[in-house]
């Protein structure tokens, strides 16, 4: 992997580290103030980030992005299936044996019933939505990654990073538990 796909602050990246997606490992400053910007707070969330640089975030959901919190194997392989079939991901992180993947605003009202319509049952695990007035743990935008129960697969890196909106993480979910069906 070339130096450029890695974004890494102090304590720098293993020598061993390998990154099945082509994009950061830790938010760049971009990537971070467009997290601290879900907040009707951003410089308290980064006064907050300064004094506890390893802390997991806790952010609201609905204004900057929704998250899509997925079983963690059910969520490798959807988030397997928006490389390998496009269009690739926004943010996606692991926290707690869960993947959440950042998706657009209003994603997580539309998502639940459109893949209920899909009719898909118990070959899609069940998806937990957050979207406007939840709020999610997020890995710690400058920690190394020793403490491995939440890091950064995805990395925000730009102030208005590309997400999928309900109908791309449909299709993904779809084919995801068609590759487990099959």
């Amino acid at each position: 992997m070339s130096d450029w796909q890695w974004h890494t602050w102090p304590g720098g990246v293993p020598e061993s580290a390998s990154h099945p997606y082509p994009y950061a490992q830790y938010p760049t400053p971009d990537g971070a103030d467009w997290l601290a910007s879900s907040s009707a707070f951003p410089r308290s969330v980064r006064a907050l980030w300064s004094a506890r640089p390893t802390a997991p975030s806790v952010l609201p959901c609905g204004t900057a992005f929704d998250a899509v919190n997925l079983p963690a194997l059910f969520g490798r392989r959807v988030l397997e299936h928006l490389w390998s079939a496009g269009p690739g991901s926004g943010p996606a992180a692991t926290l707690r044996g869960r993947l959440l993947l950042l998706a657009e605003p209003g994603t997580a009202a539309r998502l639940p019933s459109l893949l209920t319509w899909e009719e898909w049952g118990p070959a899609v695990p069940p998806v937990l939505c957050h979207g406007a007035g939840d709020s999610v743990a997020l890995p710690p935008p400058y920690s190394d990654t020793g403490h491995g129960r939440s890091r950064w697969l995805v990395a925000p890196d730009t102030r208005r990073p590309w997400l999928p909106g309900a109908d791309v993480l449909l299709w993904a979910c779809v084919r995801a538990a068609r590759a487990e069906a099959g």
